[in-house]
């Protein structure tokens, strides 16, 4: 099994160095078993081996344990027995430790975590990743409709193959269902705002201010609507429909498939018919976009 090796674990001190911090530091740890309840201890070494981690949780016979340090950015990382860890960072490090020689890998919002027990509770995944009330915490289902995970479910993660989470916020301030994580991030990091509307008991996203291909058609921009169906992000996507309507300059004419109306959320959009598979656990907003920027491309 491969883990993240971190860039500080080789980093020599000197002897006078090391116990001159020893001296002066008590360097502040935190332990969990549970992922929710976590004990505070200290360490004098800056930069102890796992087995003066351990035994600064308490642990004796620290042979029969596994240990992982919790990193910033929430992915964890195993620590062994004979193995430097550095506790000269700011703020107080983390770590969690099990009665167990075997780890379960799983990853929540595009992070890869690992649990020494088969079994985890929502609340632990909800802290340990930082997932704050708002969002709902999803576990994948391939092919089928995601499962909610309540704070006091507990999922099995010994299952084969990597169990897979995403978080999805309750309610937006219209009371409507927002995207996917996955959605929101590839959106923001590709600078493309956007908005979710409603109609009815339907939503769907908006992104504002497309860029077209210059000189192609009668506008230089349009928003793009992604009607979403239920079950997304598993039930598939097909179309994808823009406002203004437009035409192409060189014709003055609609582009082939794309010269019907579609009523959603009080507008009459141009839809633009272009059909393909969708595979559930992969597609997404990022699929309709590539999808639309083809149709702009090859439109006559």
């Amino acid at each position: 099994m491969q883990f993240r090796r971190s860039p500080w674990r080789n980093r020599v001190m000197t002897i006078e160095n090391r116990a001159a911090d020893t001296a002066n530091t008590a360097y502040r740890v935190r332990f969990t078993t549970d992922g929710v309840n976590f004990n505070n201890s200290s360490v004098a070494d800056p930069i102890p081996v796992g087995r003066q981690i351990l035994a600064a949780a308490g642990i004796r016979d620290v042979e029969n344990y596994s240990l992982f340090a919790i990193l910033l950015n929430g992915e964890f990382e195993d620590v062994r027995l004979d193995e430097t860890f550095d506790l000269r960072g700011k703020g107080t490090e983390a770590f969690a430790y099990f009665e167990t020689d075997r780890s379960f890998n799983f990853t929540i919002e595009q992070r890869q975590m690992s649990w020494g027990k088969n079994l985890i509770s929502g609340k632990a995944l909800r802290t340990l990743a930082g997932i704050d009330e708002r969002y709902t915490i999803y576990l994948e289902v391939r092919g089928g409709h995601d499962r909610p995970i309540a704070d006091t479910d507990l999922v099995d993660l010994s299952g084969k193959g990597i169990e897979r989470f995403i978080t999805v916020i309750c309610e937006t301030t219209e009371g409507l269902a927002a995207l996917p994580s996955t959605d929101r991030q590839f959106l923001e990091n590709n600078g493309l705002a956007y908005e979710i509307v409603g109609d009815g008991e339907a939503s769907g996203v908006v992104i504002k201010n497309f860029p077209l291909p210059p000189g192609k058609f009668d506008h230089d921009t349009v928003d793009i609507m992604i009607q979403l169906p239920c079950g997304y992000p598993d039930a598939s996507v097909d179309m994808f429909y823009t406002m203004p309507w437009i035409k192409l300059k060189a014709s003055g004419r609609y582009a082939n498939c794309a010269d019907v109306s579609h009523q959603f959320a009080g507008q009459n959009w141009q839809r633009w018919s272009r059909h393909a598979d969708w595979r559930a656990g992969i597609d997404g907003i990022r699929t309709m976009v590539a999808r639309a920027e083809l149709a702009f491309a090859k439109a006559a």
